[in-house]
């Protein structure tokens, strides 16, 4: 149980940084700049689904994994979240076509980015509640 608490825990904290870094890379015009359509409005009906969704795929570091190296495990794990944005929420949720194109042509480069982010620190994450 300590262990769930921990990568859910761990989740939710890489989706704030993961959340932020959305955030700051629209308020800085760096999205836009490149030719994409993410630049969200930083509030809590934006962020509170996020940080929620960032725990629950934390559970996913319950998984067994071959390697020890968390880091790795965090960057390959934020695949995860990735697929299912680009797969199911961009075109079944908001209408934004597959891979979220409509929202510009760097969209999943974007994505797998900032969920790369929220790998990370939740790896970190754990690895310092460890």
């Amino acid at each position: 149980m300590k262990k769930l608490l921990i990568f859910f825990a761990a989740g939710c904290l890489g989706a704030l940084a993961n959340s932020l870094m959305v955030w700051l890379f629209g308020v800085l015009g760096i999205t836009a700049a490149l030719g994409v359509s993410i630049a969200p409005a930083l509030s809590a009906e934006w962020l509170y689904p996020r940080i929620v969704w960032g725990g629950i795929w934390g559970l996913f570091f319950f998984l067994p994994f071959k390697s020890s190296n968390l880091l790795l495990k965090g960057a390959i794990l934020s695949l995860l979240p990735s697929v299912f944005q680009l797969f199911v929420v961009f075109p079944m949720m908001t209408g934004s076509g597959i891979a979220g194109f409509e929202l510009g042509i760097l969209t999943p480069v974007f994505v797998l980015f900032f969920n790369w982010v929220w790998g990370v620190v939740a790896a970190l994450a754990i690895k310092s509640a460890r």
